[in-house]
């Protein structure tokens, strides 16, 4: 018998046998088992198992710590033992119904943002390198000044970093819709129609342009780097698309519905939730930055070392609109450095006690 169908078999009867396991799947560091009577899992005898790093139950997921690579190759072990095997779309739709209403709101929202996050990285890395390459030190390098940049290539650069933050309602409505069940392109399209050129921008009314005022008291200005405005707007949309679907009849429905949804959302939108929830969004960011300004390293101890024991609980993916919210407004995302030292410190932590125990796992 080959070591990793040893494991794999080890693990199954640790777990309670393939009766006890309703589905499983991995990633690209566990196993993750969906079990049907948690109280026959035998926690100790798992974490004796060779390879295995930890376990733990989380999200209505057993979770085994295997490392990259060897989790593949157990995982191909377990599948030949006649279990339930799923995708992990599958999956974490069939943990999702284990959580509670608290749990499941707040692992939507995390799937709603987790999607945008690589672009906004990606943006970050675009503005720090067009900032470094912009420094006169570096240019002199090469025997430029920045008098020799011609415009065109600084427009490019522009086009790196600002379209994201730009068109960013547009992505938060897409994905929205995509979670909540609608159409994804009717959420791209009532996105863009936040943004559209036709609105004042956002950042011009910030300096001092006039928005547009319908019936002479509701100002209406493009929502360039907005998040509620649209992350509400394709709730909203998602849901009232579903229920226009439901009552529009099939010859119809692919020229009713979608004309309904963006006619209706985009006054509600423009008129309604974007002036409230713009303004909601300037109060959130406003407490964020006065917990952030807290003297004495008070933001740092606050956010710091309550951070992984929010992560345990899995609301930390609420956090994710905050930081948005930063970046497009201060250009930095200083939330990020303070929790980035708070996993580091655990790092750190970690590595003391591998350094000292004795156990071989």
């Amino acid at each position: 018998m080959s070591e990793n169908r040893r494991i794999a078999q080890e693990i199954i009867q640790a777990i309670g046998g393939t009766e006890n396991i309703k589905s499983v799947t991995h990633c690209a560091t566990r196993l993750r088992f969906i079990i049907h009577e948690e109280e026959k899992v035998n926690k100790d005898q798992v974490e004796n198992v060779d390879k295995v790093k930890g376990a733990f139950f989380n999200s209505g997921q057993y979770q085994i710590i295997l490392g990259t690579g060897t989790v593949n190759k157990v995982y191909e072990e377990v599948e030949k033992f006649d279990v339930n095997k799923m995708t992990q779309e599958e999956q974490k739709e069939e943990a999702n119904q284990q959580r509670n209403k608290f749990q499941r709101a707040i692992r939507t929202f995390g799937d709603v943002f987790v999607p945008i996050i690589p672009v906004l990285v990606a943006t970050g890395l675009f503005m720090g390198l067009r900032g470094l390459l912009m420094q006169e030190q570096i240019l002199s390098l090469f025997g430029l000044t920045p008098d020799d940049i011609s415009s065109n290539f600084l427009l490019y650069t522009e086009i790196l970093t600002d379209t994201a933050f730009i068109f960013l309602p547009a992505l938060i409505a897409w994905s929205t819709f995509r979670v909540f069940g609608g159409t994804p392109i009717i959420g791209m399209v009532l996105g863009l129609m936040l943004v559209s050129p036709s609105l004042p921008n956002a950042w011009g009314v910030a300096t001092g342009a006039e928005p547009l005022y319908f019936f002479d008291f509701i100002p209406v200005v493009g929502y360039q780097g907005a998040v509620l405005p649209a992350f509400i707007a394709g709730i909203i949309g998602a849901k009232l698309e579903r229920v226009i679907r439901k009552r529009v009849p099939e010859a119809l429905d692919l020229i009713v519905t979608p004309f309904l949804t963006l006619l209706i959302m985009s006054i509600a939108a423009l008129f309604v939730i974007g002036p409230v929830f713009h303004t909601v969004e300037g109060y959130i960011l406003d407490a964020a930055l006065w917990v952030l300004d807290l003297p004495l390293g008070l933001a740092g101890i606050l956010l710091g070392g309550l951070n992984q024991i929010i992560v345990i609980t899995g609301v930390h993916h609420i956090f994710n609109m905050l930081e948005i919210q930063l970046l497009e407004s201060l250009g930095n995302n200083p939330y990020n450095a303070i929790v980035t030292s708070a996993v580091a410190a655990q790092g750190g932590a970690t590595l003391a006690v591998a350094l000292k125990t004795k156990r071989k796992n």
